[in-house]
């Protein structure tokens, strides 16, 4: 019997020559269907005896019979090649009979106010696929986008040669502040003044610390002049809207969030002069670039977010 030390020994072209010569009964006609000579098969099959401990095929008239072992192996021999033939080839990719898990990295903002549009459009075009969503805390302990746990994540533009960036929507900053705030005015707009006056609530989104979309919205604040007296830090934006709901610390979170906020909590949104503008994108490693499935829910998630 082939023991596992003499597979890893063994030479796997000479299961092609195998396969060949019991489809056909033939050398000569084995070597036309792999483009090798009549005497690179026999040599092949020499050592295939050796191998096996067996003589595999014996003469009859001019053809060859296949002894009981080499029977034996044909049906799997013929199935293992056939699978492997299939891994090896182009993959169709067909969106209604798909049950891939695709996963999609994004902070807890988008998980609010863009994922239900995803999830809509997603479960429509891939009725049998399932969408994983994580947070970005997730995404970077499991390697990144270069990990194997999603393809996908909704992100700053990152200064990665290996990623690719398309970008999705942008982004002002505004307030949010509890209804009936005893500070603020009646009207929408926050002045720079009040807003530096008052007690703000950060937020941190990757690992316990500032991600790159913070330090950007720092610097743009820093820029226009728009320093902030920070109580309380949280990790995620939904965390301070709920905070801001119940007491008089307000929260500079990006519109898209803050509207879904205001929506559902007893908030009120402030339009702040100078705020800062954010470009969000849809963020890819090179390993999925080129591959059809992730390509068209690339697409159904463009779609998505240029739609809200």
């Amino acid at each position: 019997m082939l023991t596992l030390m003499k597979l890893s020994q063994l030479d796997l072209n000479l299961l092609l020559v195998l396969n060949a010569v019991l489809q056909h009964g033939s050398v000569a006609a084995a070597a036309r269907e792999l483009h090798v000579t009549p005497s690179a098969v026999s040599n092949a099959l020499a050592r295939l005896r050796a191998a096996l401990d067996d003589p595999l095929f014996v003469r009859h008239g001019r053809g060859l019979i296949a002894t009981p072992r080499a029977l034996r192996l044909q049906p799997q021999l013929t199935d293992a090649l056939s699978k492997l033939q299939h891994a090896l080839g182009e993959e169709r990719f067909d969106p209604r009979t798909s049950t891939r898990t695709f996963g999609l990295a994004m902070a807890d903002g988008d998980q609010v106010a863009l994922l239900p549009a995803i999830a809509q459009v997603f479960m429509r075009a891939l009725p049998r696929a399932r969408l994983h969503a994580l947070s970005i805390d997730a995404l970077l302990a499991s390697g990144g986008l270069a990990g194997n746990l999603a393809e996908l994540a909704i992100a700053p533009k990152l200064p990665d040669p290996e990623l690719h960036w398309l970008p999705l929507y942008e982004t002002d900053a505004v307030v949010v502040a509890r209804k009936g705030h005893p500070e603020l005015p009646a009207r929408k707009e926050l002045a720079p003044e009040l807003f530096k006056k008052l007690r703000h609530i950060d937020t941190y989104l990757a690992l316990g610390k500032p991600g790159v979309g913070h330090q950007a919205a720092e610097d743009a604040f820093a820029r226009a002049g728009l320093a902030r007296d920070i109580a309380i830090a949280v990790p995620t934006f939904s965390a301070a809207g709920l905070i801001a709901a119940r007491t008089d610390l307000v929260a500079a979170l990006p519109r898209r969030v803050a509207d879904t906020l205001c929506s559902l909590l007893p908030l009120r949104l402030l339009e702040l002069r100078g705020s800062p503008r954010m470009p969000m994108g849809l963020v890819w490693h090179d390993r999925v670039h080129d591959d059809p499935a992730t390509t068209f829910v690339r697409e159904l998630i463009v779609k998505a977010a240029r739609r809200k």
